[in-house]
């Protein structure tokens, strides 16, 4: 259903670890978009933890199998005489690719963004779904079996 292959992440993980996430008062990549992915019945759903980003600084983009979710952490306005004491929550704009497989339809994919959580439900194809096969004898009438592909 799902192909994971990011390549640099690890690398991306060992360098946050090292010089931390991103200095005060900068911008930088954030930590990895966290995400659950699983299949409930014919619908493959994946949810991605997004907290502090408004729904208009999402972009979803599907080309061939590819799945590219973009996101914006803004700053808070804090004003001209707000002194900035702790800033741990990384900013910046973010991506994520997943490569879908065959078995979903990229097509009818259904998003919807509910308390800092993004959720696709992406439909499993017609052509992976079960079907039957009808299997026919010379002197008789065709037999329906069970398939699945």
């Amino acid at each position: 259903m799902l192909m994971r292959t990011d390549p640099f992440r690890e690398l991306d993980r060992l360098t946050q670890q090292v010089f931390g996430t991103n200095a005060p008062g900068t911008w930088s990549r954030p930590t990895a978009m966290l995400m659950d992915a699983y299949r409930t019945g014919d619908e493959f759903v994946v949810a991605f933890d997004l907290p502090g980003v408004s729904p208009d600084a999402i972009e979803l983009d599907v080309e061939r199998n590819v799945l590219t979710v973009k996101a914006e952490r803004r700053p808070v306005a804090t004003g001209e005489h707000v002194e900035m004491q702790v800033a741990e929550r990384p900013l910046g704009v973010f991506s994520r690719q997943l490569f879908l497989g065959d078995t979903l339809d990229v097509d009818h994919i259904d998003a919807s963004y509910d308390a800092g959580v993004l959720t696709l439900r992406i439909p499993i194809a017609e052509k992976a779904k079960p079907r039957r096969i009808a299997i026919s004898d010379a002197g008789s009438e065709p037999k329906q079996i069970n398939a699945s592909t």
